[in-house]
């Protein structure tokens, strides 16, 4: 195997100290980088960069290379942290640790690597790149994937494949879906290959001071903190109704852009009983968000996890990008509309708009939410995806009882 010159992301977790390690008893040559990314409150209890940074510094000097602290704060407030709060405001969940690995980890980051003259980047993410030559026929090849251009032969460089992490319970392809042909080819994910007790056991191993912490599990770079309350620090508050599925009026929300599709905590409303219910029923169910309406600025929740305004049987996205440069063809394959859900069988179909795309499922999905991604599979290679513009939802009569899901169901099938 040929060495080269890499630049690892050193974040101050085991993932990526495991990494540099794995890279470094290969025989290359391994530099860190630690990227700060975020400035506003750097001494508050919830960002702690200087902690990570400290434990970078220490997995560095344990492994036996140099780290370089780099601060692409401004890069993450322009490219990431700006379109987080428009599609806030907009009513859409977006989701910023996509965003911040095309921006900043595979963009930035990647850039400062190469004028350090690396030869190749290395991250502690839970995925799998795949060189395929070019014209080789080889399994999995450009040629045999399901993209068109590559099918027609007419692709003469190597052609790489992002592949799920060996992993299931850490699979992180989900968040680099818009990772291009330039940035896999320069990437490599050692880690990918490993199941997480096996990473730990490698830390514990080799005594890095590190071995035993947390994963990070907050924003990408601002960290674990009460939301809603970070939001409110940037977005405006425009309170208006909560209403239910009949149009009735059950409680209060503080601004449209602090809720998601599917949440169920911090409604501040119970359950609302029917006259003459009965004890026991079904009537204090829980209440989940199932809708916004920016024009009237009202939130619509509704009662049971499997109401139909909750349930999607298609969506709509937009803002595609695709690992191979082209979109596959109309087709059947595997979706995510969220991390950390099971692949759903779907079917790939062009939308009515330019550059948008649609997906059916054959089973409903539950909370599909304008502003996340959907992430289209094909096996354990993941083909790319865009973000979830709109979903379809059975309609419901303004007055009538609670439809059953079987019901709902039903009526989507036929």
């Amino acid at each position: 195997m040929s060495k080269h010159r890499i630049v690892v992301g050193l974040s101050g977790g085991v993932d990526s100290a495991v990494t540099a390690h794995l890279l470094k008893q290969q025989g290359h040559e391994v530099v860190g980088i630690f990227m700060k990314n975020w400035d506003d409150d750097d001494d508050s209890e919830y960002c702690a960069s200087n902690q990570d940074f400290i434990d970078a510094a220490a997995v560095a000097d344990v492994i036996g290379i140099e780290i370089e602290h780099v601060n692409f704060a401004a890069d993450y407030k322009d490219r990431v942290f700006a379109e987080f709060l428009r599609e806030y405001s907009a009513g859409r969940t977006p989701n910023p640790d996509v965003l911040c690995n095309a921006e900043i980890k595979f963009k930035a980051f990647l850039d400062h690597a190469m004028r350090l003259g690396a030869e190749k980047i290395a991250t502690g993410h839970y995925a799998r790149v795949r060189r395929c030559p070019a014209n080789t026929g080889e399994p999995g090849g450009p040629q045999q994937t399901s993209h068109p251009t590559a099918r027609e032969g007419a692709r003469v460089r190597d052609h790489y494949q992002l592949l799920k992490g060996l992993d299931p319970a850490k699979d992180q392809s989900y968040f680099l879906h818009r990772l291009t042909q330039a940035q896999l080819a320069k990437t490599l994910f050692p880690i990918g290959e490993l199941h997480k007790t096996e990473v730990r056991r490698i830390a514990a191993e080799i005594g890095l001071p590190n071995a035993k912490k947390k994963d990070s599990t907050g924003i990408c770079f601002i960290g674990e903190r009460p939301f809603r309350e970070f939001l409110n620090r940037y977005l405006q508050t425009k309170p208006g109704p909560i209403k239910d599925e009949r149009g009735r009026k059950i409680g209060e929300h503080v601004g449209l852009s602090f809720y998601t599709l599917g949440q169920r905590q911090g409604l501040g409303i119970g359950g609302v009983k029917e006259k003459g219910a009965q004890r026991g029923g079904g009537d204090h169910a829980p209440w989940f968000v199932a809708r916004k309406d920016m024009a009237t600025n009202t939130l619509y929740a509704v009662q049971g996890h499997d109401h139909p305004w909750l349930l999607s049987h298609a969506l709509v996205f937009d803002d595609a990008a695709w690992t191979a440069s082209e979109p596959p063809r109309d087709g059947a394959f595997a979706a995510k509309t969220r991390y950390r859900q099971q692949d759903a069988a779907c079917a790939l179909s062009s939308g009515d708009a330019p550059g948008s795309f649609r997906l059916r499922f054959a089973e409903p999905q539950w909370a599909v939410t304008p502003g996340q991604s959907a992430v289209l599979y094909d096996g354990d290679v993941c083909l790319g995806g865009g973000v979830i513009a709109s979903a379809e939802t059975l309609e419901i009569k303004p007055n009538p009882p609670l439809v059953h899901v079987k019901q709902a169901l039903s009526a989507i099938n036929n």
